[in-house]
């Protein structure tokens, strides 16, 4: 019997993504706009409820996103709408994200989501809407740069960020899929391969959809992911997007207020999870050279701790396996899913995305880097 190719909901996402292609240029919302559209969107399911202070949120190159006051019966409440582009750098299911969100209260800090319209019944696009946590993703003084890239923490917050860190990619992990599942969340179990092969497939299947330009190395570590799909030996609720920049956290106690973008979450391979922590374009280099994941641990460090909180055992083969994939899975990022988004005219945020295809380079090199080398012992 022949093992399925991938989820459900990502075969999904790569036919919308096709059927976007041909349509014309995507005009970013105006906030008056949006703020017609809440306003109509909760004339519905909120009755007698008025909508204000509606503002766009700076940053996001895979959602609009819009900050907006609402007002029942005398008392305001801050919320968040993110609502998906024609077309974005990674395209997600909103439902998806809904559910799991929802499904890790109680586990780890996360926004409260509340309303959800992933067939875009009321919006122009899929669209979620969660409660406004405090926090912030960066230090103050960390200087101006995209989210989570290269961003110093500082001996001071690092120390206080790190176990949180830790413990929450740890409980993420924990979380029992089995007995309570969600819906859309398939599980690869037909083959121990099968974690591995749906990952690889829906990111080859969206470079050819968005015809990245492609390099010898990126083509060979293609075919080596191919040649080398590991078995999964624990499948776990992976968040897929776990990193410093995709969490929120006071700037005065260090607390981490959030986990945020679960729009990646699948269930697959524990190692998945760990080599994107790893990837260094989200970590530091101090001055000596010492590289820091997330600028919160040492890359050997990182691997022990999460070994002594989890009870796993982390395969250095595997790992590397994964760390070929994400660095890959990057390049296909910014080189293929980014650029076809920024040249359609059909994302708000084409100078970002142009902007973030200079990366293309580095992941270049990390992949000869990695192929190179081979697993650690």
């Amino acid at each position: 019997m022949a093992i399925q190719e991938m989820e459900a909901v990502n075969r999904k996402i790569l036919d919308r993504r096709k059927a976007s292609s041909g349509l014309p240029p995507y005009r970013a919302a105006k906030s008056e706009e949006i703020e017609a559209l809440l306003s109509g969107y909760f004339a519905k399911q909120v009755p007698g409820a008025k909508v204000s202070g509606v503002r766009r949120v700076g940053g996001g190159a895979s959602k609009e996103q819009f900050f907006f006051t609402l007002t029942e019966d005398g008392k305001d409440s801050a919320y968040l709408l993110r609502m998906d582009p024609r077309k974005a750098i990674t395209e997600t299911d909103r439902e998806r994200e809904f559910l799991l969100i929802n499904a890790m209260k109680g586990i780890v800090p996360v926004p409260e989501a509340v309303w959800v319209d992933n067939d875009a019944e009321y919006f122009p696009q899929a669209a979620a809407i969660v409660r406004v946590v405090g926090g912030v993703t960066k230090p103050s003084d960390s200087g101006v740069k995209v989210s989570g890239l290269g961003t110093w923490l500082g001996p001071d917050m690092r120390a206080k960020l790190r176990d949180q860190f830790m413990d929450y990619l740890v409980a993420i992990h924990a979380y029992d899929y089995r007995t309570n599942p969600l819906k859309g969340f398939e599980i690869p179990d037909a083959d121990p391969k099968q974690a591995a092969l749906w990952s690889l497939n829906y990111w080859r299947e969206i470079w050819k959809i968005d015809e990245g330009d492609t390099r010898p190395i990126v083509a060979l570590a293609e075919q080596w992911l191919v040649d080398n799909l590991p078995d999964a030996a624990d499948l776990v609720m992976t968040h897929g997007d776990y990193r410093t920049g995709n969490y929120l956290f006071e700037e005065d106690s260090g607390k981490i207020t959030a986990v945020l973008d679960w729009e990646l979450a699948r269930i697959g391979d524990f190692h998945e999870d760990l080599s994107w922590v790893l990837i260094q374009v989200f970590g530091t280099f101090d001055n000596d050279g010492t590289f820091r994941a997330s600028d919160l641990f040492e890359r050997e460090e990182f691997i022990t701790e999460y070994e002594k909180r989890s009870g796993r055992t982390v395969d250095r083969k595997v790992l590397h396996y994964y760390d070929v994939f994400s660095s890959w899975k990057c390049y296909v990022i910014v080189g293929a899913n980014g650029l076809a988004a920024a040249r359609s005219q059909h994302n708000h945020q084409d100078v970002l995305l142009s902007f973030l295809s200079t990366t293309i380079p580095m992941f270049a090199d990390d992949l000869v880097r990695l192929l190179s080398q081979g697993a650690s012992e």
